[in-house]
């Protein structure tokens, strides 16, 4: 059996495991402290708080009958201790004396008599031992027979066992009266602690205390006893064997391990070794305490009812505080404690209120209400009391959160009651201030959040409010009272209602009669006045009543709009028209409101045709279905509009026709710019049947798709109508001008602007020129012939001329770009010809690109260091080139230098290998180029491996009769000295011969 199940939850059996697994796994006692309060009040029905006050009382039966003494016992009892140790030395001083004179007598000698002595002696020393050993004992029976002989045991008095033990002689801590007090303890603490079934009284610590004190047993004695009581239980629970023995053992060894650890306090640490005996850890004896002083505890809490005091809250305290119990449970106690007291007459109110019974029943809901209130306020000012850190911890408002009616099904009952208050506190046809108060707590009380707290109060002002102002209406006292707005905004401050909310619940009431004077589908004179009236006196605003106008009489008209495009081309006659007119003004609507309506039914319609005619599958498809929605804005939509307007659809007002006209004459120079423009242009000829233009698509789709349906008309008009007969041969139809009156009025359904409209119709004529016109111009060139291909292609689409020259340049710009960068990138560009296309206005900065324009600069670079000439003009190289190729000059500065350092010693080596092949001429050449690149980045003498080549060269370059300057920078660059120089310039016009001669000098 595994000792540390003794201190498992008692409603648990105990696991089947080894020996040490359980105390090793402390899960099962990861009990909350909430389980054990609620396991206590199922369980515990024997404790009371009149039995907790019946101080604890032990039966002298418990410590045996009277003990009775041996003959020697009774003759030790006899005497005192004094009269004991002469006694003992009488009896050792007899027996000397007696067997000296025997062993002398019969003796004969001397010797005989001492052997006698001492033999005598020795006997008598047995005697008087055996007569001093029984005083523990006796000691011992006479503390047995005096604890037992007391009625109340714990009436001991300390100093009677001290007597008991000095009138023996014995010290209290001999083995025998040591083990006396030791089993006298035992028993007594074993008595003191109550049975399993029941439950510690809290005054068994101080009892055991006091006995322990006046028996005077030391601390380390009184442990083992406990511990012994320990194994007493376990062996206990081995015999016993069943469920419920084994569940009583348990709880009885929590008990002991309880009050055996507040006996001792801090030393049960080391004097109650629970570890190493039973295989408890720590943990599970903090649990062990932590349950039983919940208990004892929770006992004292049945004793504080909801009429509780400053004393009953002290003595809590104290009460905690003995039992160990920490802060956080007492204060988690005293916290359900209050809620259960709180939720019984809860649970008595919402009975009351679900009973059949009535006609008290509002009243006694609400006394059992005020209840809650007092109690929780009585809580409030006890928890701000002068001396609250005296109070037992929980002290303040009461909460039903985590308790019976934390739940859905429970909060029902709770709104209910919290319904039935606000009720209450309206009754007399305002809110008080200490109802709000009050209000506010049995919210926090119930845990309601504010949201649905204030749609419970509001739902019941509201109704209470709208009882009130319908009073007020039908005596005529809010009619009467000046001030409509002053007569409501009191009415509000009086119910705490909200200005807001009773605003919307105006517009309601404005609403439903607004419903029922337009139920027969028009609104008289005299309905006008009467929601005139209401409005006023419920001062609803202008915007209100014209949403609601829009909202109500809108809808009637919205169905009277359907029926009538219902009904389509053929079937807009005259009843229909009249049903349109008479809803347009029976309703009383406004004509913006009016045609907000029509709008969005006609746009649906549009819509549907749009649809259409993406869906088809060739361009004359989409044409007839956008033909199908033109006729229906011109027979269907139109007649609407002119109908809701009151006017007449056939012919548009004189001044509107006028102010059209004008506008388009101001227009003509832009309409007259293209053929297909002039057709759809608006004129006297083609304004015979107006149509309305104020319902379009303008905000339904967007720009490019209106264009886009636009221009498949638009083309339907140029190309025709194509249809496609057997063995796939199609057969195109033209059509006249009027298919251009369509299309102006799908520009007006479209809700197209003249710009955009001038738009499309120019951007599909300057595709039509731009494709023709890059196949004319292929190659880039531009000739006469050409020209008159352009202009006849040009009147032909119809295009104004200074659009077709827009472009025809950019065809030529794109072309001669493209010419350009091959032409660069070939090398058969120069910058001179490039000056010469800036001249002509040719942008050379988008014609080349700057990657092409830099290489051009470095073929211009080497062109100048190989020209042969030996100049290098900085102005020209540093600022006007790279100035028209439109390059950093910094950048160019340093592409110079590079090349002129590069191309430096190329120079020499090519002037050395020229001089091998005897090519004079092109040697004088090089050297020039040598003599450029030292203009570009001045260089130091030059060296070379062949001395006498470097002379060869002077002097051939001499022959050519240089400049002087050039001749001396060429001497420093060679490094040719003067006395050298002048020997080289005696010998210049010596004749070389051919062959060796020539040869011989060379080398």
């Amino acid at each position: 059996m595994n000792p540390t199940s003794l201190l498992l939850p008692i409603n648990q059996p105990p696991p089947v495991t080894t020996f040490r697994s359980q105390f090793l796994n402390p899960t099962p006692l990861r009990l909350t402290p909430k389980f054990y309060l609620k396991r206590r009040i199922q369980s515990t029905v024997l404790s009371s708080s009149s039995v907790q006050d019946k101080p604890t009382s032990v039966n002298p039966d418990v410590f045996g009958g009277k003990k009775e003494l041996s003959s020697i016992q009774s003759l030790v009892d006899a005497m005192s201790p004094p009269i004991r140790i002469a006694s003992s030395a009488l009896i050792f001083a007899g027996a000397i004396a007696a067997g000296y004179g025997l062993g002398l007598r019969f003796g004969g000698s001397r010797n005989a008599g001492v052997g006698g002595a001492i033999a005598f002696g020795a006997a008598g020393a047995g005697a008087a031992y055996a007569l001093n050993s029984c005083a523990p004992e006796v000691a011992a029976i006479n503390l047995h027979n005096y604890v037992a002989d007391f009625e109340n045991p714990a009436a001991l008095n300390k100093e009677d066992i001290e007597a008991i033990a000095n009138k023996y002689g014995v010290s209290k801590q001999n083995e025998a009266f040591n083990a006396e007090l030791r089993d006298i303890y035992c028993r007594y603490v074993s008595a003191v602690l109550p049975a399993s079934t029941e439950e510690l009284r809290g005054d068994e610590v101080d009892t055991i205390i006091k006995f322990k004190n006046a028996l005077g047993i030391d601390d380390p004695d009184a442990a083992d006893m406990h511990m012994e009581i320990g194994r007493r239980i376990f062996r206990q629970r081995l015999e016993m064997g069943d469920r419920d023995g084994d569940m009583e053992q348990r709880r009885a060894f929590q008990k002991l391990i309880y009050v055996s650890t507040l006996v001792f306090g801090e030393a049960s640490a080391f004097l109650l070794p629970w570890k190493r005996v039973f295989k408890v850890t720590d943990a599970q004896v903090d649990v062990a305490v932590r349950d039983n002083a919940q208990r004892l505890y929770a006992s004292k809490l049945k004793s504080v009812g909801r009429d509780i005091d400053v004393n009953q809250l002290i003595s809590l305290r104290e009460a905690q505080l003995a039992y160990r119990l920490s802060d956080e449970l007492a204060h988690e106690m005293f916290k359900e404690h209050a809620r259960n007291l709180v939720e019984e007459i809860i649970s008595t109110a919402v009975g009351i209120l679900k009973s059949r019974t009535r006609a008290t029943e509002p009243t006694r809901v609400i006394e059992e209400l005020d209840k809650v209130l007092s109690y929780n306020n009585l809580l409030i000012s006890l928890k701000n009391h002068a001396d609250a850190s005296r109070f037992a911890p929980g002290t303040g408002p009461v909460s039903l959160v985590g308790g019976e009616y934390d739940g859905d099904r429970k909060m029902d009952d709770l709104k209910l009651l919290y319904r039935a208050y606000v009720t209450d506190s309206l009754s007399s046809g305002r809110m008080e201030e200490d109802k709000l108060a009050a209000l506010n707590q049995l919210r926090n009380i119930f845990g309601l959040g504010k949201r649905e707290a204030d749609t419970i109060t509001l739902d019941v002002t509201s109704k209470v409010y709208r009882k009130r102002l319908a009073q007020a209406v039908t005596s005529g006292e809010l009619e009467a009272f000046e001030s409509k707005a002053a007569y409501l905004q009191n009415l509000c401050e009086e119910l705490n209602f909200d200005p807001q909310k009773a605003l919307e619940i105006h517009q309601e009431i404005y609403r439903q009669k607004l419903q029922q004077l337009v139920a027969d589908g028009e609104l008289s004179d005299e309905d006008m006045k009467a929601l005139e009236r209401l409005q006023v006196m419920l001062c609803v605003p202008k915007q209100t009543v014209e949403a609601a106008h829009a909202d109500i009489c809108g809808s009637l008209f919205e169905k009277v709009v359907k029926e009538a495009i219902a009904c389509g081309i053929d079937g807009y006659d005259t009843e229909t028209k009249n049903a349109v007119r008479k809803a347009a003004y029976g309703l009383r609507l406004t004509r913006e409101v009016a045609m907000t309506i029509a709008s969005k039914a006609v746009r649906k319609i549009f819509i549907t045709y749009i649809q259409r005619a993406r869906g088809a599958g060739s361009r004359t498809e989409s044409a007839k279905e956008l033909k199908k929605m033109i006729a229906f804005n011109s027979f269907v939509a139109s007649q609407l509009v002119a109908d809701i307007k009151g006017e007449s659809s056939d012919t548009p007002p004189e001044e509107t026709r006028e102010e059209q006209i004008q506008q388009n004459e101001e227009e003509d120079e832009e309409w007259e710019s293209l053929q297909s423009l002039r057709k759809v242009k608006p004129s006297r000829n083609n304004l015979r049947k107006e149509i309305q233009t104020e319902i379009t698509l303008k905000d339904d789709l967007p720009e490019r798709e209106r264009t886009e349906l636009y221009k498949t008309y638009l083309l339907f008009c140029l190309t025709g109508q194509v249809t496609k007969i057997p063995f796939g041969v199609q057969i195109t139809t033209k059509k006249d001008d009027s298919e251009y009156v369509f299309l102006s009025q799908l520009g007006s359904i479209l809700g197209l602007t003249d710009s955009e409209i001038v738009g499309v119709h120019q951007g599909l004529a300057e595709q039509a020129f731009r494709q023709q016109a890059e196949v004319i111009l292929a190659d880039g060139q531009i000739t006469k012939a050409k020209m008159v291909q352009l202009n006849e292609l040009q009147k032909n689409v119809g295009l104004p001329p200074q659009y077709a020259q827009n472009i025809i340049k950019s065809i030529t710009t794109t072309k001669l770009a493209a010419a350009l960068e091959t032409a660069v990138g070939q090398g058969r560009l120069s910058i001179k010809e490039i000056r010469e296309l800036k001249e002509s206005s040719v942008d050379i900065n988008t014609m080349i690109s700057e990657s092409l324009r830099e290489n051009l600069f470095k073929k211009t670079l080497a062109d100048i260091f190989s020209s042969g000439t030996g100049e290098f003009d900085e102005e020209e190289v540093y600022e006007n080139i790279p100035k028209d190729l439109n390059i950093n000059v910094e950048k160019a500065k340093k592409v110079v230098h590079e090349l002129a350092r590069s191309r430096l010693s190329n120079s020499l080596i090519q002037a050395v290998s020229l001089l091998r092949q005897r090519n004079h001429k092109a040697l004088v050449y090089s050297l020039n180029d040598l003599l450029a690149c030292d203009k570009a980045v001045p260089a130091t003498p030059l060296s070379w491996e062949v001395p006498e080549e470097l002379s060869d060269l002077f002097i051939v370059y001499l022959k050519s009769d240089p400049p002087p300057e050039k001749l001396s920078r060429l001497q420093y660059l060679l490094g040719i000295s003067d006395s050298t120089a002048e020997t080289l310039r005696a010998v210049k016009d010596r004749e070389l011969p051919n062959g060796a001669g020539e040869e011989e000098f060379v080398f």
